[in-house]
Parts: structure tokens; C-alpha cells; sequence
């Protein structure tokens, strides 16, 4: 019903008709519900009515007593043979697909289809012989180098070749609905043909009036919802096992259980269930190998091994090499494709395959589950200096999948994992603010709900909300969460815990930058007074306290007073903290460009020169403070009297931020303004 051609049909029948030197044995490989029966049925059914064929024997080729069965039947049926003997029948029967020589009998064509191949090793002295006559197709989820032949990896569908199908498909039973509709749901499918197949079945199968285009409208857009919902199961917006449309035998819930057991009985035995319960959390796109062969990976693996299928001797300690061990048995099994030369991608997964493998944990395992793949992503986080990596941007998107799917199970047991938080001070080191501001909305919200208003968690999110929604450019907005915020710190923790002395640096910060330096100054002198009252002169939250006293006393005009104190704070951070820390190279840049504002550019554009290799050593030459070194050293080079210099420079930073950080991002806007006037001062 409703066939689509696609391009491996093209390339089935080319390969088994190539002028005289075809390949005789091909191999269609795929995960399950993919459409390789459906391919070879269709191929078999073209060969056979276009009159290319004498002889068709097909095999439902799931173990080897029904191939020597399928086998001997057909010896029965074309050699006369008398029943009894399964295993000589089916060895006559491969003797008469052997080639014979010229002139010896009529020649004979004949096609072999083994459809299903659980395992080659129980295909091991049945393979037909070669003859230039006959063909052998084998369909398989197997991809193990001993499968014989030319390999044809089958794929999903196409987005348009999903989107054709699904129209075709409820264009028989008189049914046409919204094309976005149709397509939003091809995509939630994945484009795999047996689900497409059962939705459109279950859809056309609901109780709604033939030709009422509007009612199918909406049925199919309920539909989409319902599948779109963490909360309902697959099984349950599927046909029932009766009613399966083109004589399937399994829906797709339970297409792939059994490839999922055999993978588990490959060596290393009784990982690759919850090898694929770790991917069943993480992004179907591409998930760095490195955290599923990390420790809390490996411990989860250690965890929840099959003791049926692994012996005592297999039981313990997992490995990175059996961790590793596991991602290819369930390649092997195509429940995944693991590329080693994609490394923070390296393993893909069909959506629906992690949708079936979460609905068969129970709660507490599916709990269980997300909290080990966000304790993987964790382990597997790199220094914040490399936030631009692709290591770190895929690690983000993997958290991304991990709380979609882990729902409530990062928030029990009273406080909530790290990893939320984390992901959010990634994109803030990014640069992706407007990103992080909906992250930690999200955040907010859910530590709210599930910790309670005044847990200390809610209250850390709201201040890196906060924090986010300045760095976003709306300084008043986080001005206004910051006091709120301030509020709820006094009334719970008291004005001399660290937490509200930070939140109290944070508001005054915003209140410079929202135009009120004057009140900002104010605030921080009086917040400097109670740091060194509690901490002492050098604890990193007095240090940060004169930091931006200094910083906000240059905002009110006393650019010269602000290097004053400044210089006087880098000998205590060097001091203290040492000339690597972020804070001591920080204060450097603002040194440096306070004695631009001052009036001493020259000195502000070498100062600058010799911080920028330190800040690249430190954070990587693509992180936004580098960014930033670069941006200030160009202008104030250009304020010297280097236009030529600065103009130069001014482009290479544009050439860099339209890679880094985008287009649209505010800081490449920035640079476009600078270089378009370059040498004003913001």
C-alpha cells in the first residue's frame, strides 16, 4: 500500500542487472520497520511479472531450522523429493542452484530472498552458490562483516518521501488533511516508514465521518499531540496487532525487542540494554561516545547488566573497551549507528527506538536512567574555557534532551541535579544569552515547582536568570529581578550570608549599567564595609566588591581614580588569587581601558597587547573575553593614532564573531558599527 520509490530501489535493481557482471548476492541493511522487506518484495514482485524469473523462493530467515525448512520445501516442490529429511532436502536443493555446465539442461533463473537474517552464523553452509543465473537478497538488521555480498544500507525516509506517503495513504481511505499537519507529523516519526504506516492506519481507523475534511483536520493534528506528549506511550497511539495494515507482523513498539536481546547476548554480554537505555535519554542526533564510555556511564552499565545473559566471569568492573563494546553490538544490531570519526556525535539513534526503550522502564528506572546520563554529560564537560568547542555545544544539546526527557526525576530527593545549572553558565560562556535566558526561565520554574519558592537551588536559578536577562541587554529587567530577588535572600538567609552579599554586587552591577552609577557606587561601598566585616580583605568576594566599586567610579567620571584603585586591587589579586585566575586577567583589561578613558591611549592599547596572549592561553582564542580584548585593543590602537592598524584588526575580529557567535548575535552587530566608524568610544 502506498509504495515509495526510493533511491535504493533504483540501486537494488541496478546492482542486480549491471550488464552481465551483476552482483549476486545483496545485502539490504537496516534498523527495523525501515521498509527493507517492502524493498525486496517489490523488487521480487518486478522481477517475477517481468517475466525475469523461473523460480522465486522466499525464506523467512529468523533461524536456521526455518531456512532448512523453506529449503527443503522447495526441493520437494522442484525436484520431487519425498519429505522426511528436511536437512538432505535442503542440501539438494542448494546442489540444484549450484551453475551447471553449458548445454547440460534448459537454464534456469531463479531468485533467493532470505528475508530477516537474525544471525549469519545460523546461515553458515546455506548460502545458495554463485551462478550467474540466479540472485540471492538478503534483508537483515545485522551489519556483521561475515554477511557475504553487496551491502545496501537502507535509510529512513526523505522528509518529502514521508510527507508522499502519508498523503497517499489517507488519500485511499478518502481522507486529506492540512500538509503541515502531515509533515510536522513525519517528523515526529522520524521518517520511518512502519511507523508512518501504523500512525496513518490508526488514524484512518479512529471514528470520525469519511470526506469530513474538517473533523480530519483535527484528528490528525490531535494525533500529533498526543504523540508529541513525554507522557503517553507509543503503544498507545499505535494500531493493536491485529489490525496492523499491510500484513505487519509487529508494531513498531515491539519492531525492535528482539534485536535489543540479541545485542545483549554479543560480547560484552548484558550491556547493550543499558547501553541503549543511556541513548534513549540523550540527543538522537549525535552523542559524544566519550560519555557513554564515561565513568557514570560505566557504572550504570555495571549497574543494570543482564544477569541472565552475562556469566559470573563477565559480572563487575565494566570497562571503557566493554562500554565501547556495547555501542558496537547494538551497531551491529542497527538500534544504532556509532561512527568513531564523528567524536562528539559519534552515535545516532531513531527517535522512535528511544521512545520504545523509554516506555519499557519502569519510573524508578526511567529516573534512574536521565540521572545517569546527566551525571555522563557532566563527567564528560571540559574546562568552562572551552565553551565554543564542538565538544561543549553538542554536550549542551545532549542536556537539552536529558531534562525533555527526564521530566520531575532531576529535581527528587530535595534538590536538583547540576546539570541544568551547568549547561546554563555554558551558554552564558557562549555568549548565548538570550538562550540562557530561556533556559533559566525554564529552570526557575521547575525548581520552584518542585523544590519550593525559597530553596536555595530556586534561588540561585532566579539569580542566574537575572544575571542572563543583563547580559541580553535588558539591564532595567534584571535591575528589577535582582531587588526582588535581594528581598527573598534577606528574609531567608540574612544579610551576612555570602549568598546575599553576591546577589547584592549583582544588583548594584546592574544598576550601573541601567544608568544609576551614582546609586551603584553607593551600594557597593556599603556592600565593601560588610564584605570586609564578614570575609576579610582577602576573601574573592571583598576583592570583587572593590572591583566594582573601582569600575562603577569611573562610570561617574572619575576615570583616573577608578586605574587608582584598580592597580591598587591587581597587587592583591596577584597576590591572592595568581596571574592566571579569570578575575586577576579581568581586572588587567579594566585597567587598560580606564587609562584609554583617562586620556592614555597608547598606554591602554600596549597594556592590552600584553594581556590578549595571557587571556588566549587561559580561555582559547574564541571566547568572549578574548573577543572583547580584541574589540578594546583595536579601538584604543585607533585612538592612538594606528588607523590603519585598527581598521585591520576590526575586520579580523568581524571575520571571527560572524564564525563564533553568528550574524545576529548584538557583539557581531558591534563590529560591524566599529568598523563602520571606527575609534568612537561607546
Amino acid at each position: 500500500m502506498a509504495f515509495q520509490r526510493r533511491d535504493e530501489t533504483d540501486q537494488l535493481r541496478a546492482a542486480v542487472t549491471n550488464g552481465g557482471t551483476a552482483v549476486l548476492c545483496q545485502v539490504l541493511r537496516g534498523i527495523g520497520g525501515v521498509g527493507k522487506t517492502q524493498l525486496a518484495a517489490h523488487y521480487a514482485r518486478q522481477a517475477w511479472t517481468g517475466d525475469e524469473l523461473d523460480v522465486l523462493v522466499w525464506v523467512s530467515a529468523s533461524s536456521r531450522s526455518a531456512i532448512v525448512s523453506a529449503f527443503a520445501q522447495a526441493a520437494e516442490e522442484l525436484l520431487a523429493l519425498e519429505p522426511g529429511d528436511p536437512e538432505r532436502s535442503a542440501r539438494a536443493f542448494l546442489r540444484w542452484l549450484e551453475p551447471k555446465p553449458p548445454g547440460s539442461e534448459r537454464v534456469c533463473r531463479w531468485l533467493v530472498v532470505l528475508d530477516d537474517v537474525a544471525d549469519p552464523a545460523e546461515v553458515t553452509g546455506l548460502w545458495p552458490a554463485k551462478n550467474p543465473h540466479g540472485r540471492t537478497v538478503v534483508t537483515t538488521r545485522r551489519r556483521d562483516a561475515a554477511l557475504p555480498g553487496h551491502r545496501i544500507d537502507l535509510r529512513v525516509f526523505t522528509p518529502d518521501q514521508a510527507v508522499a506517503y502519508l498523503v497517499d495513504f489517507l488519500a485511499e481511505h478518502g481522507r486529506h488533511d492540512d500538509p503541515d499537519e502531515i509533515r510536522a507529523l513525519a517528523h515526529d516519526l522520524g521518517c520511518l516508514p512502519l511507523a508512518l504506516a501504523q500512525a496513518a492506519a490508526y488514524i484512518v481507523d479512529a471514528d470520525i465521518p469519511v470526506g469530513c475534511s474538517r473533523c480530519t483536520h483535527r484528528q490528525c493534528r490531535s494525533y500529533h499531540r498526543r504523540l508529541a506528549d513525554c507522557a503517553t506511550r507509543l503503544a498507545s497511539v499505535l494500531p493493536e496487532p491485529g489490525t496492523l495494515p499491510d500484513d505487519q507482523r509487529t508494531t513498531v513498539a515491539a519492531a525492535w525487542s528482539l534485536s535489543v536481546e540479541r545485542a545483549d547476548s554479543l560480547i560484552p554480554a548484558g550491556l547493550a540494554r543499558p547501553a541503549l537505555q543511556l541513548t534513549a535519554m540523550l540527543d538522537p542526533n549525535g552523542i559524544p561516545e566519550s560519555v557513554l564510555t564515561s565513568g557514570p556511564a560505566r557504572a550504570y552499565l555495571a549497574m543494570h547488566r543482564a544477569p541472565a545473559v552475562a556469566d559470573q566471569t563477565t559480572m563487575g568492573e565494566v570497562t571503557e573497551l566493554d562500554a565501547r563494546g556495547a555501542l558496537r553490538a547494538l551497531h551491529r544490531l542497527s538500534l544504532i549507528d556509532h561512527e568513531s570519526s564523528r567524536p562528539h556525535e559519534s552515535v545516532r539513534v531513531h527517535q522512535l527506538i528511544q521512545r520504545a526503550t523509554r516506555d519499557a522502564l519502569s519510573p524508578q528506572d526511567h529516573g534512574q536512567a536521565a540521572r545517569a546520563a546527566g551525571d555522563a554529560l557532566l563527567a564528560d564537560w571540559p574546562d568552562r574555557k572551552f565553551a565554543f568547542t564542538p565538544l561543549v555545544q553538542s554536550l549542551r544539546v545532549n542536556t537539552q534532551a536529558v531534562i525533555h526527557c527526564a521530566g520531575d526525576a532531576l529535581f527528587s530527593g530535595g534538590k536538583y541535579h547540576h546539570l541544568p545549572m551547568h549547561a546554563g553558565d555554558s551558554m552564558s560562556d557562549a555568549g548565548q544569552f538570550t538562550a540562557a535566558v530561556k533556559h533559566f526561565q525554564d529552570l526557575v520554574n521547575k525548581t520552584r515547582a518542585s523544590l519550593g519558592p525559597d530553596h536555595p537551588d530556586t534561588l540561585d536559578a532566579r539569580e542566574h536568570l537575572a544575571k542572563n536577562m543583563g547580559q541580553a541587554g535588558d539591564a532595567r529587567g534584571a535591575v528589577e529581578a535582582l531587588g526582588e530577588l535581594l528581598t527573598d535572600r534577606l528574609r531567608i538567609l540574612g544579610q551576612d550570608h555570602s549568598a546575599t552579599l553576591g546577589t547584592r554586587s549583582l544588583l548594584a552591577r546592574w544598576q550601573e549599567k541601567a544608568g544609576d552609577a551614582a546609586g551603584a557606587a553607593k551600594a557597593l561601598e556599603a556592600l565593601l564595609m560588610d564584605c570586609l566585616r564578614v570575609h576579610g580583605p582577602d576573601h574573592p568576594r571583598t576583592l570583587d566588591a572593590r572591583y566594582w566599586l573601582a569600575s562603577t567610579r569611573g562610570a561617574t567620571g572619575d576615570a583616573a581614580g577608578a586605574v587608582k584603585a584598580l592597580v591598587e586591587l591587581l597587587a592583591d589579586q596577584l597576590r591572592v588569587r595568581g596571574p592566571d585566575h579569570s578575575d586577576t586577567l579581568a581586572t588587567r583589561h579594566t585597567i587598560a581601558d580606564w587609562r584609554g578613558r583617562a586620556g592614555d591611549a597608547t598606554g591602554a592599547a600596549e597594556a592590552l597587547t600584553e594581556l590578549l596572549p595571557d587571556r588566549i592561553r587561559a580561555l582559547g582564542p574564541d571566547h568572549p573575553w578574548v573577543l572583547g580584548d580584541r574589540s578594546c585593543l583595536a579601538m584604543w590602537r585607533g585612538e592612538a593614532g594606528d588607523a590603519a592598524g585598527a581598521v585591520d584588526a576590526l575586520t579580523k575580529l568581524l571575520a571571527d564573531r560572524l564564525r563564533v557567535q553568528g550574524p545576529e548575535d548584538s557583539d557581531t552587530l558591534s563590529a560591524r558599527a566599529d568598523l563602520a566608524s571606527p575609534f568612537r568610544l561607546s
